[in-house]
């Protein structure tokens, strides 16, 4: 038998016991070790703002619509996206992945998940590398992901407005990728750890406007790239400000409900500014024929695995998955003491 945590209702988790399927020669049986909780997406189920749960995602053409049937009810079973777990058992025709493997992946906050192994085999985690590294394939993925789009250059100046767990990850990617990076958030103990991690200049959005200080620190020409990770419509507005002229802003968070403090008719309009949406639900169109979303998992790994990147001091929570609404709860409720929340399911 397996568990699966999944939202009931808006505030309310539940568990669910599910059977597990006999494996098929060509499937393995994960256990999962670690699940990170994502503080953007599933917090949206979590409050039942997501548009999913209101409308409709037409997928043909692109495009959400009024319905009486959503696309998603409660429960809510497609929570979780960012798991690592141990290979406990494989199929008959299984050859190359052995018992006691780890591997990346997503399958939702569960105990057990079952996959073929087309799947298992280009997630195996790389020998050496932590387990617990894993949780950061598709969170990695998302910013590498936003840091591509942004389409940074050596030696550009770029501002990271937000830095929860996932603005972390894209300021210390863009800091990788040549660029001097200004940090821009309300909470000093995000600035505190994005300057650890290597931003060049924090900037408290609560102590002044961040677009006249990054302004002042560039001479007037503005940053070269502005990169929001808030999910807040007021951050956009302040990243589109703090732009030069002809720049580009990318806008990676979630926003939720309408575009309050958004000011299109300043420095967006009179500065041609370049307002690009990153998602990880695809990759630019110019970049896909080389980069695919398994090609960013399995970067993101790798970047950790290489030395190039070290998330782990991210994680500010862990908690025993039967602890899961405790933790969404925590998350909702005091956001400012959470940058990163992981479950845990123990060992084999």
């Amino acid at each position: 038998m397996s568990t699966l945590f999944v939202f009931d209702a808006p505030y309310s988790g539940a568990f669910q016991t599910l059977s597990d399927p006999p494996l098929q020669p060509d499937e393995v049986r994960i256990q999962t070790l670690y699940s990170g909780i994502s503080a953007g997406t599933e917090l949206t189920y979590w409050r039942g703002t997501n548009p999913y749960l209101t409308r409709r995602w037409d997928a043909d053409r692109r495009l959400f619509v009024e319905s009486a049937e959503p696309s998603f009810s409660y429960p809510v079973l497609n929570l979780g996206y960012e798991e690592v777990g141990q290979v406990v058992e494989v199929g008959t025709a299984v050859s190359d992945i052995q018992v006691g493997a780890h591997l990346f992946g997503t399958w939702g906050h569960r105990t057990h998940h079952v996959a073929k192994v087309d799947y298992a085999r280009p997630r195996l985690m790389p020998a050496g590398l932590d387990p617990l590294c894993g949780i950061f394939s598709h969170l990695g993925a998302i910013a590498l992901n936003g840091v591509h789009d942004a389409a940074i250059r050596l030696g550009d100046t770029v501002a990271i407005f937000g830095l929860g767990a996932l603005g972390q990850i894209v300021a210390l990617t863009a800091k990788r990728s040549g660029a001097k990076v200004i940090a821009v958030d309300l909470l000093d103990s995000r600035l505190e750890m994005a300057q650890r991690l290597g931003a060049d200049v924090v900037l408290n959005a609560g102590q002044g406007s961040a677009a006249e200080a990054i302004k002042d620190l560039t001479g007037g020409l503005g940053a070269d790239v502005c990169i929001e990770v808030s999910g807040s419509t007021i951050a956009l507005n302040e990243a589109i400000r703090a732009a030069a002229y002809s720049a580009r802003v990318v806008a990676m968070g979630f926003f939720q409900g309408e575009a309050k403090g958004l000011t299109l008719g300043a420095e967006f309009h009179h500065n041609r500014i370049n307002l690009v949406c990153s998602q990880i639900s695809g990759v630019s169109p110019e970049l896909s024929y080389r980069w695919t979303k398994l090609r960013l998992w399995q970067s993101a790994i790798r970047l950790q695995a290489d030395g190039v990147l070290d998330l782990r001091a991210l994680i500010t929570h862990r908690a025993p998955f039967a602890d899961a609404e405790s933790m969404y709860r925590l998350i909702d409720e005091r956001p400012n003491e959470v940058l990163l929340a992981v479950l845990e399911f123990g060992g084999v």
